[in-house]
């Protein structure tokens, strides 16, 4: 009898330790965060840190994998696992809203919208902005976790110098596959050319494009100037990109995790975007270094493209699908 019920505690101990370890492996979480920028970049560099904050403030039960060079697959690929349910993360911004149904926020990634990141910070710590994220929720089923990581100002790298607006007329410029800045190249007189990042440096030195924009970091780091010579710090959009996740998968987080998801986020943004404005000024010297020409668009230049682009506010497709009166409302938000 005695040797039963010591069976009979054996038992009930081995259980108990069963359910626990159940309990702790149900209580950890792991994300995937992908994203289409090389090993090295800010980008990555602030992915590195959030994981580095992550998993030692939650004693290693928040972990992080992170996924560079679009080994989870497109950024839009990315977001249809989110939406899925799926346990991933990525960067995204208001053109990539705007295609998933948050129509409002395609404006933020409007050509000329900003005059300098001040006024893009602010916007985005705006009520406006805290509204659009809730209908991004509700519409798009994306979370924004850390809405102020500092991308870069966005530039344009050619195969052949750009001076005046007139140079830009009929040049195929890649652009990220979004209808944005598909037309906010288009008012430009560009023919504006998506397809994936990967596919740029191929087609610039075969001439299927004639040049590319994004960040400086962006454009080092794919090599593209070893076949584009040219750069013109236009920053035709100062891009404050956004870090999202699915709601499904936030909504499955206690509270204390994502208050630990959020907080994380945010100072790992912090750290990328001390990165990201350092890195921009060694690069812009690398580039002298290897043979690119970099310009600024003269005052009469500049004008051109401001003036130029007051058309793509004007687009009767945006007209219809905006609030009445958003470029006023945005414009009074960021002052």
């Amino acid at each position: 009898m005695f040797k039963s019920k010591a069976v009979l505690v054996a038992a009930a101990v081995a259980l108990m330790a069963s359910a626990v370890s159940d309990a702790l492996a149900a209580d950890e979480v792991v994300l995937r965060v992908g994203y289409g920028n090389n090993p090295g970049e800010p980008f990555d560099l602030g992915c590195q840190k959030w994981k580095e904050l992550i998993e030692k403030r939650s004693g290693g039960s928040f972990k992080i994998e992170l996924y560079p060079s679009s080994q989870l697959g497109s950024k839009d690929d990315v977001m249809d696992q989110m939406v899925a349910g799926e346990p991933v993360a990525t960067l995204t911004d208001g053109a990539f809203y705007y295609d998933r149904g948050v129509k409002d926020m395609g404006i933020v990634f409007g050509p000329f919208l900003y005059e300098n990141w001040e006024q893009a910070f602010k916007l985005n710590a705006s009520q406006w902005f805290k509204d659009q994220s809730d209908k991004v929720a509700e519409v798009a089923h994306l979370k924004i976790i850390g809405p102020d990581w500092r991308y870069g100002a966005r530039h344009t790298l050619t195969t052949k110098p750009v001076t005046k607006l007139a140079d830009l007329k009929g040049m195929k410029i890649r652009v990220p596959t979004n209808n944005i800045q598909v037309k906010g190249f288009e008012v430009l007189g560009a023919t504006p050319t998506p397809m994936a990042l990967g596919d740029v440096y191929t087609s610039l030195q075969q001439g299927t494009i004639d040049g590319v924009e994004n960040p400086i970091p962006v454009l080092y780091n794919g090599k593209f100037h070893e076949v584009a010579k040219y750069l013109l710090l236009d920053a035709h959009v100062y891009n404050v990109t956004n870090i999202v996740v699915g709601t499904d998968f936030y909504d499955s987080l206690t509270p204390e995790q994502q208050k630990l998801l959020v907080e994380t986020c945010h100072d790992a943004g912090v750290y990328q975007n001390e990165i990201v404005e350092k890195t921009e000024k060694e690069l812009l010297e690398k580039f002298k270094q290897e043979g690119v020409t970099v310009t600024e668009p003269s005052p009469e230049f500049k004008k051109e493209l401001i003036e130029a682009s007051k058309k793509f506010y004007e687009l009767p497709e945006f007209q219809k699908e905006w609030t009445p009166g958003l470029y006023e409302t945005v414009k009074k938000a960021m002052q």
